[in-house]
């Protein structure tokens, strides 16, 4: 096996990195913060001119990136890339119990009331930006480096730089562009269209697949590499309209690169507490355990984000506890009214082995939850609920249903039976709260354990441990490849589609695919791995410049998407929870708007950007059309030198 990467973390060199990359539109950009502290202060130009300094710089950038999927610490509130599905068409927020709970989108986010959720992508993808920066200003100081090593830094830069640019295009839309570490405060950035960042992005990328290594000829398992640069820059094509050349790319790594979709069990089979919840072993369980998915036998992985005990200092994830139901209460009863399912710890009287959902499922307390359309209707093709799908079957484990446990509590009548949610004579709700307490799940995808809780007798509770988790992955790349010959009339679409079905074990095949078809796609196989949000409104903008129409046989306008997208459409077509009048938390509705598309540019960032007035987004308060931005990425990087 290869060397995993083992990232520095040199506390003095961070601090140093931070304070010279500030940005003066974050809200950590004060005079306290800029004021070097004696003990901390390194000088950046000695500092990031040798090998040490630059590879702490890559190595931050490396594991930021995965901080959007671990980073628990910033809200008890679920983990960043859970907020991302609060605004698509799989899940929504469903913590009952919080009075500040985030679903009346609609009316609730504004640039002066945004959930910290939602402000973490705006300050940490700055962070990111401001980390790849920081190798690109200082690459050319580093004199024991030949240009080709340079080069390969200044590849992995633009990767990392690139990545939140796209995130940040398709999540605000039109937002400041920074592509330097200044000497000085700047605070009269001027916004850049989203078109202009888009096409530097690209050129960017086209100069880091060049540049970057493939995996096959690196030592480390975790750098970036030449196949992520792909598949990055074939994301770019699409958003550039050149599909010809997202098809080209997509064609080197599919078929050139070394990369192949993983079809037969591979790794190691972990599947623990079998008594309880026993797995047949298969390849989407293999390829979904992390133990499995930084292997040099895994040949779809393409680059992985590193996260495990004892390397790199994994960060607990808590999978089971944010996107698990909530079990382990009164809410779910047995039909004699005793507790429907009972959390223990192996200490406890009442523990029974073949009944241990604490540890073979993990202890949830669902901070979202999935939509009908993510548990249901999405796994119909042809009509068909296409029962030997892997990713949805519960016959051999893949799957898991609330009915298919049973009530574990030893004093209750029904104990060892099936939970049910309806009463079997009065046909009364057995759950209080199904919103948050009664809906099926991925168990394969979200199962990630954590050794201390299962091997503490006294410990009833299981989150969900560190584990590698995958940036980008083979599967995905048929998906994009789907979606170019799409928007080009390309019939042989269906093939790549085909092909992941295949692979999942399906017998509902396409014939032909519509966009919808391939974003279905997306949702069975790539869940908690895409960001589903940045995605579909990626999609949104590259369905309307191709003039295709949508499954429903709708065109769009691109120059008015806030108004009408395809986002919108699926949402309103697959959401059963947004702006269907039905469900109510804490007095508040489940809504959306049309123009939640494009999140508002906080209005702190506006704030310290006084100088300049930066471009806010339509029907968002402070939007004016009259402010000006960029709309050539050249005249922003001039006037960052001002």
């Amino acid at each position: 096996m290869k060397n995993v990467l083992k990232h520095i973390t040199h506390n003095t060199t961070i601090a140093a990195m931070l304070a010279v990359g500030a940005v003066c539109m974050m809200p950590s950009c004060s005079k306290s913060f800029l004021k070097p502290e004696p003990t901390t202060f390194l000088e950046p130009d000695a500092t990031f001119t040798t090998r040490g300094g630059l590879d702490a710089a890559v190595a931050t950038a490396d594991r930021h990136l995965r901080s959007y999927w671990t980073y628990f610490e910033y809200t008890d509130l679920s983990l960043p890339i859970s907020t991302e599905y609060m605004f698509s068409d799989v899940a929504v927020a469903s913590k009952t119990d919080d009075g500040n709970i985030f679903v009346d989108i609609a009316t609730r986010l504004t640039p002066t009331d945004l959930p910290e959720r939602v402000s973490y992508f705006w300050n940490e993808t700055y962070n990111g930006i401001k980390y790849a920066n920081t190798v690109l200003t200082y690459i050319d100081g580093v004199k024991e480096f030949d240009e080709a090593t340079k080069n390969q830094y200044r590849g992995r830069a633009m990767f990392h730089r690139a990545f939140r640019y796209l995130a940040l295009c398709f999540q605000f839309k039109d937002v400041p562009l920074v592509t330097q570490i200044l000497k000085k405060p700047k605070v009269d950035y001027q916004t850049t269209s989203r078109e202009a960042i888009l096409q530097m992005i690209t050129s960017d990328m086209e100069k880091a697949v060049e540049w970057v290594p493939e995996q096959r000829n690196m030592s480390l398992v975790g750098l970036v590499n030449k196949g992520a640069c792909r598949q990055l820059l074939i994301k770019c094509y699409l958003a550039t309209k050149q599909y010809d050349k997202a098809i080209e790319q997509a064609d080197i790594l599919i078929n050139n690169s070394g990369y192949s979709l993983m079809t037969a069990n591979f790794g190691n089979f972990i599947a623990p507490y079998s008594t309880t919840w026993p797995v047949t072993r298969n390849v989407i369980w293999d390829l979904h355990r992390p133990e499995n998915k930084a292997i040099s036998a895994n040949r779809e992985t393409i680059m992985v984000m590193l996260n495990r005990n004892g390397v790199d200092a994994g960060v607990k994830m808590n999978t089971m506890r944010n996107w698990l139901p909530w079990l382990d209460g009164t809410n779910t009863l047995a039909p004699d009214g005793k507790q429907a399912v009972r959390y223990v710890a192996t200490s406890n009287s009442i523990f029974r082995a073949q009944y241990d959902y604490t540890h073979a499922l993990g202890r949830g307390i669902a901070h979202i939850r999935p939509t009908h359309y993510a548990t249901n209707s999405v796994w119909y093709v042809n009509g068909v609920n296409d029962a030997t799908d892997l990713r949805h079957n519960s016959t051999v484990g893949n799957w898991a249903r609330v009915d298919s446990m049973k009530y574990n509590d030893p004093s209750s009548t029904w104990f060892g039976r099936n939970v049910r949610l309806y009463h079997p004579t009065t046909n009364a709700l057995l759950c209080a709260d199904t919103i948050r307490c009664f809906f099926d799940w991925p168990h394969y995808k979200y199962y990630v354990e954590d050794p201390l809780e299962t091997q503490a007798r006294n410990e009833a509770n299981h989150r969900g441990g560190a584990g590698d988790w995958y940036l980008y992955r083979l599967a995905e790349t048929y998906l994009l490849r789907a979606e170019a010959k799409f928007y080009k009339g390309d019939p042989t679409a269906v093939n790549d589609v085909n092909i992941i079905r295949q692979r999942a074990g399906c017998t509902q095949l396409f014939t032909t695919v519509t966009i919808g078809d391939i974003m279905d796609e997306r949702a069975r196989e790539l869940n908690m791995e895409e960001w589903r949000f940045t995605e579909m409104s990626r999609v949104s903008y590259c369905l309307a410049h191709s003039g295709k129409p949508d499954e429903w046989g709708n065109t769009y306008n691109p120059e008015t998407l806030d108004q009408n997208s395809y986002w919108y459409q699926r949402i309103q077509h697959h959401n059963n929870y947004y702006n269907k009048g039905k469900a109510v938390v804490r007095n508040r509705a489940y809504t959306m708007a049309p123009h939640n598309i494009n999140w508002p540019i906080p209005q702190y960032a506006i704030d310290a950007n006084g100088g300049r007035k930066l471009h806010q987004n339509p029907n968002y308060s402070g939007y004016d059309p009259s402010v000006t931005m960029f709309t050539s990425w050249e005249e922003a990087v001039a006037d960052e030198s001002k």
